[in-house]
Formats: structure tokens, C-alpha cells, sequence
């Protein structure tokens, strides 16, 4: 096949642990002919989505890992797979790229995951059409329901909705002298809406990561154990990640969740799960490959690649 990942510039990747490089390192293990570009390099010209396209060799070198060829403008449907592998935020660029995905795909083209799916699952929200499997959430831009549902359940966590790795995430109880300047400050002044989940103690234990491919799980998670002092777990914000066999709660979570990804054309998916609560549904560029494939010798990637060229057989 010839697949084209839509990533962030490849300078920027941490080999040891990416797992788009994962996913390229094992494509290319079967032959595959690689290709990258960033999602601003996309566009559309007498009705047909062009790509602004380099060939990707991998050197198989730790440190000068890969090689480019010259960029290259052709269309999408040149591809056998498109692999939208960008990082969040979800922001306007990347909500243009989504529509130009579903734009193709009516060409022909695939992608993965489909740009349908991309922009009806924001990774905080997609939980609310699983509500057997959360714990007490409210979404709002309002300081006084905020603060209302804070005193009620009196330990609380506070995120937004568009961003990723832990980032501006704020644990709060009643009593916080700091919780009026919270509240404006992850609200902006009440313009922007947030997600408020009661606290779930058992993140001591670890934010697991569950990885879904093409509706299945991995068997094992990524249990994300926040560092002392610290209420995240996220690999990004200082957590160890140590993989372990997943409970028979999160099957249950993922019998769920699964069908309804593989429904939308989400070939792949990270589940947040803390303690039996199902926290977020990641769709944008979930990660985890590199850190189970090294502790338990599965080869995630493998699995990825299988599931992408089932899709792309049929």
C-alpha cells in the first residue's frame, strides 16, 4: 500500500515512545511505501483534494531516523490510506481538515479515523453517550452551576474541552480559596464551556489507558500513575505508565464503546478509564503503542497495521 500520515513536523517526534513512529516503523516492515505531510499542507483544486507530499524512508538510525524526498502535489486518491495522526488542539485548522477528509473520502479516498468522526467526537463529550459508564459530570460555561456542582460533590475536577496531556486541568473542592479565579480562568469569563467530573479517588491507582482497534482492545492497558503531589496521571504531565491486564470492568467499558467506534470509523481509539469510569474517548492521535509493545511484547503496532489493511482490503 501507500499510505500518507498527516502528522506534526517529524522533528518534532520522540521515537522511543511515538506511536505514529510505530505505526510507520511496522508499515514499513511490510513493505508499505510511507508518505508525510502536515494538514496545512492539504488543499482542493478544480473540486480534487490535493496534498503537498514527501516520501518517507526510515533510516532504521536512532538519532537520524528518517529521509525525505521533495515535496510532491498530488491527490488523496493516490493513497491506498490516509492516517490523520495530527496532535490537538481541536481548532479551526483542524476542523477544516476534518470537512477536506469527508470531502475525499466521497472520492474514494480513506481515512483513518474518518473526518465524520473526528468532528463528532470530541474526546471530553464522546463519554456522554456512554452514561452507564461515567461518573457524575456536568458541561458548562456557567461559574454559578460550576461552583453549584462543586458543592455537591465536593472534590471535583475541572478540564477543558479541546485540549490534551493534562493540559489546564484543575482539581477543586468548596472550600478552595482560589475557586472563584478557577472558575474564570478555565471558563474565560464564562465564553468558554468546560467538563466538570466528580473526582474518582482511584487515580492513585493509574489513569488507564485502554487502546480500542477497529472495536477490539488490547489486552493490555496503560495504567498512567501520577507522580507524588500530583492529581494527573498523563505520561505528558510526569506519570509512569506501567502496563497491565485488562479488568473485567474494562471489557465491559469497552463492549460498550467498541461497537459504536467501529460504526463511526474509528479505527483506532485510547479510552480513559479511572477506576470503573469511563473519562474520555481519545480519537485525534492517541498514544500508548510504544510504552505496552515494550513492557509486554505485544506488537500493538501489528495490530494497527492488520485492522488498516482489513479496512482497505474491503
Amino acid at each position: 500500500m501507500k499510505i500518507l500520515f498527516i502528522a506534526d513536523p517529524l522533528d518534532h517526534f520522540k521515537i522511543y515512545k511515538d506511536t505514529t513512529f510505530a505505526m510507520m516503523e511496522e508499515a514499513a516492515r511490510r513493505g508499505h511505501a510511507l508518505a508525510v505531510a502536515e494538514a496545512r499542507q492539504l488543499s482542493v483544486e478544480g473540486g480534487r483534494l490535493l496534498v503537498d507530499a514527501r516520501g518517507l524512508t526510515l533510516t532504521g538510525d536512532k538519532h537520524d531516523w528518517y529521509r525525505l524526498a521533495e515535496v510532491q502535489r498530488q491527490p488523496l486518491t493516490a493513497f491506498s490510506a490516509v492516517i490523520m495522526r495530527k496532535d490537538p488542539p481541536f481548532d479551526m485548522e483542524y476542523l477544516y481538515a476534518s470537512q477536506l477528509f469527508t470531502l475525499a473520502e466521497a472520492q474514494g479516498v480513506k481515512v483513518f479515523s474518518s473526518g465524520q468522526a473526528l468532528r463528532d467526537y470530541n474526546e471530553k463529550l464522546a463519554i456522554l453517550h456512554f452514561p452507564d459508564c461515567i461518573a457524575p459530570t456536568l458541561i458548562s460555561g456557567e461559574s454559578a452551576r460550576l461552583r453549584a456542582f462543586v458543592r455537591q460533590h465536593q472534590d471535583v475536577i475541572l478540564k477543558p474541552l479541546d485540549s490534551m496531556g493534562g493540559d489546564s486541568i484543575f482539581r477543586v473542592t468548596p472550600d478552595d480559596p482560589n475557586l472563584s479565579v478557577i472558575l474564570e480562568t478555565i471558563t474565560q469569563r464564562e465564553t468558554r464551556t468546560v467538563m466538570a467530573q466528580r473526582f474518582i479517588p482511584e487515580i492513585r491507582d493509574g489513569d488507564k489507558r485502554i487502546l480500542v482497534i477497529d472495536g477490539e482492545p488490547v489486552d493490555y492497558c496503560l495504567a498512567r500513575i501520577p507522580m507524588a503531589g500530583e492529581t494527573r496521571g498523563n505520561l505528558a504531565a510526569g506519570g509512569r505508565g506501567e502496563a497491565r491486564p485488562l479488568t473485567a470492568r474494562d471489557r465491559e467499558i469497552v463492549a460498550a464503546v467498541g461497537p459504536e467506534l467501529q460504526r463511526r470509523g474509528i479505527l483506532f481509539a485510547g479510552l480513559d478509564v479511572i477506576g470503573d469510569y469511563l473519562t474520555e474517548v481519545n480519537v485525534t492521535s492517541p498514544t500508548c503503542f510504544r510504552e505496552i509493545m515494550d513492557q509486554t511484547g505485544i506488537n500493538v503496532a501489528g495490530l494497527y497495521i492488520d485492522a488498516l489493511e482489513r479496512r482497505c482490503a474491503h
